[in-house]
């Protein structure tokens, strides 16, 4: 009986990229945020993927404080019209956080894999 040899890769480039944190081959989501059911290269189960709201939750904590302190530092700097803070804050605030989503979840679930984290639970 022979095993398959799986490398020991990062879950940052994993994560990043998408891809299995097992092989590193398979993609890691069938749609934007979904995750799929397995690995189309290495048949790893997902099953064990729960980021929760942890990715949500750091992607808003990043944008919120370069988008408040942009926009902050701006006023300060420069105090333009109200629509300059519009153009700023757009992008800042709505879009910063759709490009960083998934790639930020990406890197939790493989390092959920990695590290082989599970729901806490009491023991008795």
């Amino acid at each position: 009986m022979t095993e398959n040899y799986y490398p020991d890769l990062s879950p940052v480039t994993t994560g990043l990229a998408g891809k299995c944190p097992r092989c590193g081959r398979g993609r890691l989501f069938s749609g934007y945020l979904t995750v799929a059911k397995s690995c189309s290269s290495c048949g790893l189960d997902f099953s064990f993927a729960d980021a929760g709201d942890g990715a949500a939750w750091f992607v808003m904590l990043f944008a919120c404080v370069v988008g408040v302190g942009s926009i902050l530092g701006i006023e300060v700097a420069y105090s333009p019209a109200w629509w300059v803070h519009v153009l700023i804050a757009i992008p800042t605030l709505v879009i910063m956080p759709i490009i960083l989503l998934r790639p930020v979840k990406g890197i939790l679930l493989a390092q959920q894999w990695k590290t082989n984290a599970q729901e806490g639970r009491i023991q008795q």
